[in-house]
């Protein structure tokens, strides 16, 4: 079975004993180094020629360091790539993951027609699970955005894409059944970093929306609430935010029912889904206002988790739900000092427009729990900046009211690489989003503002219903490369929130 990886791209499992003379060989060392088998036997056949290249670069089997033999004798490969492997015996749950990427970045724009990868240690066989998992960091690092740029220059012209990757492993039939969920969770991570890529004039609201109700072909209901919908329903918090937009505003809400109706209540998975954010009349400065095209990254997390969890026929019962609107500022805008009804009853005190996203979360979130009567919620959005001054972009801000929910998302970050950091919640925080002439005001002040966000959200949850708020705003765009992305969109989110429902909420 073989596993598109791009338009042009496949990807296989092979035993390493399977016959291969094209393209890129790559070959894998630890520290020492020690060779493993497969490099020890293109040594041979080279007559020392791996070794040598290694002795000459220095090559000590570190860590992600590499030796790389153009046009080699004695084999008809164009290339070997000489890899690190450092000590697989310290590796975190993630190392294969991230090793999958890093050797993928190192075939970028001199692939070849194909690549070969021999996939062991020095000493012992490598895992099924551990052989999937580098074959899913190298597909997540194959991720491009390039739709809008013209294929004009000279090596772009040259370029040779990488048609077949194969990964030679001890077991590929087994590596093979442990990637195969692993596909679905590619296209809802790529699915993510696309929209959060796309720029606000093609992703409107509208737009959007047509995107998630295009994931009925993968078997997830969609419904689109319209504003008129939405004024009924009164959802005035997220109408507010969207009034001075030409662009009008919807929801969107997707459900995937693969445990029947003997699977019980659903999760709900809402995301923050401003198409693009200029603060409305409390106006961003305009340095790096362009970058507020991805302050939906909390909306294209729960697509691309709705879309992973189709095509992997998760069994789980799960609702998603995003809120879509765009913040402008015009005649028709709410302004600082407006007080609006949320669909909860609560009235809302509107100190600054720029603190939007928490009023489109708190009609979304109260409408997930009447609606679906969930066993748990857990929002995402890009909410505030102030998470990355405490978190920086290493980390995504956690706040929950469950200690059991936190506990599990928290070890589903470190077991993804999609590390979260719980901060606190209490009456004095609390206190800070209290309004004289509302029930709540949008905005707690300077101090504390990530904590204060998360408080305003908590006003919107219900007695005794499990709750977290994921604050992605350093995590979910412009979060810096990695081994496993080079996209400005990261795709944060998917592949956490698909391993806590896979490890707690699948029959």
């Amino acid at each position: 079975m073989e596993f598109t990886v791009t338009d042009q791209t496949t990807l296989s499992f092979a035993s390493p004993s399977a016959a291969a003379a094209d393209g890129v060989a790559v070959v894998f060392a630890e520290d020492g180094p020690k060779f493993t088998s497969a490099a020890q036997d293109l040594d041979k056949k080279t007559k020392g020629m791996l070794s040598e290249a290694a002795r000459i670069s220095a090559f000590k089997g570190k860590k992600g360091s590499s030796v790389d033999v153009l046009a080699p004798r004695g084999v008809k490969f164009a290339r070997i790539v000489l890899v690190g492997l450092g000590k697989p015996a310290d590796y975190a749950n993630d190392a294969w993951l991230n090793l999958g990427g890093a050797v993928r970045g190192k075939l970028s724009g001199r692939e070849g027609g194909a690549a070969h990868v021999y996939l062991e240690k020095a000493k012992g066989e490598l895992s099924a699970e551990d052989a999937a998992s580098f074959a899913l960091g190298a597909q997540l690092r194959n991720y491009k955005f390039d739709k809008y740029k013209s294929k004009n220059s000279e090596t772009e012209k040259n370029a040779t894409p990488l048609k077949k990757l194969v990964v030679h492993c001890a077991d590929p039939g087994a590596a093979r059944r442990a990637f195969a969920p692993e596909r679905a969770i590619v296209d809802g991570v790529n699915l993510a970093r696309d929209l959060v890529n796309e720029p606000a004039n093609v992703l409107t609201p509208a737009a959007f929306a047509a995107r998630a109700k295009a994931l009925a072909k993968a078997g997830v209901q969609v419904t689109i609430l319209s504003e008129a919908q939405m004024k009924r329903l009164g959802m005035g918090a997220l109408l507010a935010v969207g009034q001075g937009s030409e662009n009008t505003s919807h929801v969107a809400v997707m459900q995937w029912k693969g445990a029947g109706v003997r699977g019980g209540d659903p999760i709900a998975i809402v995301g923050k889904g401003v198409t693009f954010d200029t603060g409305g009349i409390s106006l961003k400065p305009a340095a790096g206002m362009e970058d507020m095209k991805g302050d939906m990254a909390g909306a294209a997390c729960v697509a691309g988790l709705m879309l992973a969890l189709a095509e992997r026929k998760a069994k789980v019962n799960a609702v998603g739900i995003i809120g879509l609107v765009e913040n402008m500022p015009s005649g028709t805008a709410q302004r600082p000092g407006d007080v609006v009804e949320a669909m909860s009853g609560t009235t809302i005190e509107v100190l600054n427009t720029d603190a939007e996203g928490r009023m489109v979360l708190a009609d979304c979130l109260w409408y997930a729990q009447e609606k679906f009567k969930p066993v748990a919620v857990i929002n995402l959005a890009t909410l505030t900046g102030a998470i990355m001054v405490a978190l920086g972009k290493e980390h995504a801000g956690l706040f929950s009211n469950d200690d059991e929910l936190s506990a599990r998302l928290t070890a589903a970050g470190l077991e993804t690489g999609e590390k979260l950091w719980r901060l606190p919640l209490g009456p004095k925080y609390d206190k800070l989003i209290d309004s004289k002439v509302a029930d709540i005001k949008n905005t707690g002040g300077r101090w504390g503002g990530s904590i204060s966000a998360a408080q305003f959200l908590q006003r919107f949850i219900k007695p005794g219903t499990p709750w977290a708020h994921l604050d992605i705003a350093g995590t979910g765009m412009a979060s810096g490369d990695t081994d496993i992305n080079r996209s400005w969109g990261s795709g944060f989110g998917v592949r956490l929130l698909d391993r806590l429902i896979r490890d707690h909420y699948e029959r």
